[in-house]
């Protein structure tokens, strides 16, 4: 008899199979003495559609809402279904007499693994393969300390939950909205809410009415101070005030009325989880969140050098500690040579404040494996994700940022005054970064003098500025928006229920990318602003369902189901009351929404005016009608660069006509720019190549809205 093993690719399947000694391929599977290992490709079972329900269904009308199926039910996804067959076959064979669930070690890696197992008719005994990195040593050691299936039913059923209420919430409320204003309009506990902020945050942009402000800075010779007042607020906004002090001043002497100095230091940060990985990529690289999941994927999957990415916590556990020798040679590779070394001879450990088994529930933060890279092997993007974690790693290592905290305050003719500055005594842990911190950027280098002290004013400056509206969003910062919400609730009294935030660090990103690509935001110059048709979505949606409290409160009760304290029939009953109050208060709803984008050029498919829209990958023009939904680009942001100014270039037109067009004003045609670069830029195959792609993700799931909206809503968490 031998023990099946069910990994979530293909890729991961072969890696276990190449660890566990097995050898004879079967295409769909690998087979060895003792284990047979097979693999899915992510999902190959998710839930039904609503037409599985009722031939009422197969049209969307209002008069068919809600759609409260008494059981939800499972179906083969067609595209996969193959493989399928396949894994089904091998879970019912004679030869396999127990499972190990080798899916990703989360909610979403279970709920693959157990839909698979229910919809196969699987009964046999299962066991489960929780490892945190994909290196050899971690497959062994996981394989050597299997647990047992059971302990995992109720992060299952957590898992289960999430997706049948997402089913019921977010496809009644799409269906709803769609036919009651004509439009391709979807809504969803995390994805509304999350667009609300947007939209919320460009309302206050537009009130805002910016005030003009003054600041007085005197100079003392070496070095100048800032006037405050009793507040310790240095912004006038007075003009007549500012010039009044500073004509009073000007010239005087200025008394040494305190002088203040503290000793301070900083701890290394925290490791990092996904949420601060993402937010730092974009910030240093314009990377968006879903390009940095896809990136670190490569690096646990592949690569093996980094652990599992899909985690929340910053933190590591003790039976970790002594793994972190190995883990600090393996990246003492190129410019971290020296600094692993030094860990290494001075025998430094890491950060007590980076060790709590308390803070970590199924993955610890993101750290290196104890598998050396070879950095030649990296593209360029997996090697600015791995330096970023290794010098985060790295830097726990080393001691506290030390430093002489200066305040110095002057009094003259009445007035207060201050200047700031820092001595470092010990670099520490920033020796890593080599970079200057933002808390420095204020201060100076003071010179030695006693309390007492005149010195005198040798000029005097007013500085005008006018106050700033709120900044619109980046992915970064829309990111630690999600993650915790808690400051955009205005009842005090319910900031303390809001829990893990909108999502999950392993989702966050398909649902930003997933407001893009319903062109309900677009992104200029790396900062977000909210289309036409996400604005009136927004006030378009029940109020219930755009407040972050909701998705906060449906996590928490999620997290109470896994942990066995909540039953998972009583969280359902609850989502399907709230179904019935939504699809109400949408059908019972007096607004309008208008096509502000509508432009004159016919569908060729079905005659009626075009939406001319905007998302991440370029402009293209999509039929207003939800069930035609043609769609045609009429410019593509490439990877192609441009000569000039190096950003990336747009390519518009069709055939020989076609174009690369830059912000900079740099326009050729296509194929007369690469017959200049004479193969140094992309040739004509790269385009093409790029261009099928684009089209393969452009049809992908869009021919019909139901179809596409049952996988949508499953990944809505």
């Amino acid at each position: 008899m031998k023990t099946l093993v069910l990994a979530e690719k293909p890729s991961v399947g072969k890696e276990i199979a190449r660890v566990l000694g097995c050898k004879r391929s079967k295409g769909a599977y690998i087979e060895g003495d003792k284990y047979i290992v097979t693999w899915a490709y992510g999902h190959l079972v998710t839930l039904a559609e609503p037409e599985h329900y009722g031939q009422e269904y197969k049209t969307w009308k209002m008069e068919t809402l809600p759609m409260l199926p008494g059981k939800m039910y499972l179906k083969i996804i067609p595209e996969t279904s193959k493989q399928f067959k396949v894994v089904k076959s091998l879970m019912l064979s004679n030869e396999v007499d127990s499972l190990i669930i080798a899916t990703d070690a989360g909610r979403e890696g279970e709920l693959v693994a157990r839909w698979i197992i229910e919809k196969a008719g699987f009964k046999k005994p299962i066991k489960r393969l929780w490892v945190s990195s994909q290196t050899d040593k971690a497959i062994k050691d996981g394989f050597k300390n299997l647990k047992d299936g059971k302990e995992y039913v109720n992060l299952y059923k957590s898992a289960q939950s999430r997706a049948e209420a997402d089913w019921l919430v977010g496809l009644n409320a799409t269906r709803a909205l769609t036919c009651k204003y004509n439009a391709q309009l979807s809504a969803g506990r995390v994805q509304t809410p999350t667009l609300t902020l947007i939209v919320e945050r460009e309302n206050e942009i537009k009130k805002f009415v910016p005030k003009d402000y003054y600041n007085i800075k005197a100079n003392l010779g070496d070095f100048f101070v800032t006037w405050i007042n009793s507040k310790n607020m240095t912004a006038i906004s007075d003009r007549e005030k500012a010039e009044a002090i500073a004509e009073k001043v000007k010239g005087r002497g200025f008394r040494a009325a305190d002088l203040k100095e503290s000793r301070k230091k900083t701890p290394p940060p925290l490791l990092y989880d996904l949420t601060e990985l993402q937010r730092d990529a974009n910030k240093m690289y314009n990377y968006s969140p879903k390009e940095t999941l896809n990136i670190m994927q490569r690096l646990y999957e592949n690569h093996k050098i980094l652990t599992y990415p899909r985690t929340d916590s910053r933190y590591i556990t003790d039976d970790i500690v002594p793994t972190l020798k190995d883990r600090v040679k393996a990246c003492a590779v190129g410019d971290f040579a020296e600094m692993a070394s030094k860990i290494i001879r001075g025998n430094l450990t890491i950060s007590k404040v980076s060790v709590n088994n308390a803070k970590v529930s199924d993955h610890h933060a993101i750290i290196p494996t104890e598998e050396r890279p070879d950095i030649s092997k990296l593209t360029n993007d997996e090697r600015r994700i791995y330096v970023m974690v290794v010098k985060r790693f790295l830097s726990c290592f080393y001691p506290d940022y030390e430093y002489k905290n200066l305040r110095w305050e002057f009094e003259c003719e009445g007035e207060k005054f201050y200047a700031k500055g820092r001595n470092i005594i010990n670099k520490g842990w920033k020796e890593i970064y080599m970079e200057k911190d933002e808390d420095e950027e204020d201060d100076q280098l003071l010179p030695e003098i006693k309390k007492g002290s005149i010195l005198k004013c040798t000029d005097v400056k007013i500085k005008s500025g006018k106050t700033s509206p709120p900044s619109r969003y980046t992915e970064a910062s829309l990111l630690s928006a999600m993650e915790n919400p808690s400051k955009y609730i205005e009842d005090k009294s319910l900031k303390g229920y809001i829990g893990g935030g909108l999502g999950t660090p392993a989702t966050r990103a398909d649902i930003i990318e997933k407001l893009f690509n319903a062109f309900y935001m677009e992104k200029r110059n790396n900062v977000i602003y909210p289309t036409s048709k996400g604005i009136q979505l927004v006030n378009l949606a029940p109020e219930d369902l755009k407040k972050p409290l909701l998705t906060a409160k449906w996590e928490m009760e999620l997290e109470s189901i896994k942990e066995g304290k909540e039953k998972k029939e009583k969280f359902i009953s609850g989502i399907r009351e709230y179904t019935k109050e939504i699809v109400k208060e949408i059908a019972s709803s007096d607004l309008k929404y208008v096509h502000e984008n509508l432009t004159k050029t016919p569908c060729p498919t079905c005659g009626k005016p075009m939406l001319k829209v905007k998302n991440k990958n370029g402009v293209l023009l999509v039929c207003q009608d939800r069930e035609c939904n043609t769609r045609k680009y009429l410019s593509r942001i490439t990877n192609v660069k441009c000569p000039n100014c190096h950003k990336k270039m747009e390519m518009t037109g069709e055939g020989e006509k076609r174009m690369y067009v830059c912000s900079c004003g740099y326009k050729e045609r296509c194929d007369k720019f690469h017959e200049k670069q004479g193969g140094g830029g992309a040739d004509k195959r790269t385009v093409q190549k790029y261009l099928a792609s684009q089209k393969k993700n452009e049809d992908k799931g869009e021919s019909a809205l139901a179809k596409a909206l049952a996988e949508a809503f499953k990944n809505n968490n």
